[in-house]
């Protein structure tokens, strides 16, 4: 297993490779055509984890530094949803 995250450039690469762009992903997903590339700087395990089904590759593979600890343990990480209350106070938009 390597240790070097993915740069940005290559998982863009990858995803016009299968067909698709960062914006179509993130379209998909019912988010702006921008919010997933927050996952290419900074952690998200929600968009993460949207990317690599796009890429068809695991999500600690593509970031390594975010799943696995110096000692090559695996960090249990996974996408939070909004609490309960938030959830009432901001209900989904019709569409």
């Amino acid at each position: 297993m390597a240790n070097i995250d993915w740069h940005s450039a290559d998982i863009i690469a990858g995803l016009h490779k299968r067909g698709t762009t960062m914006a179509a992903v993130s379209r998909a997903a019912g988010l702006n055509s921008s919010t997933l590339g927050n996952a290419l700087i900074r952690p998200w395990p929600k968009g993460e984890q949207l990317i690599a089904d796009a890429l068809g590759v695991p999500a600690y593979e593509i970031w390594p530094s975010r799943y696995f600890d110096e000692q090559g343990q695996l960090i249990p990480r996974a996408p939070r949803s909004r609490p309960r209350s938030a959830q009432e106070k901001y209900p989904p938009a019709d569409k």
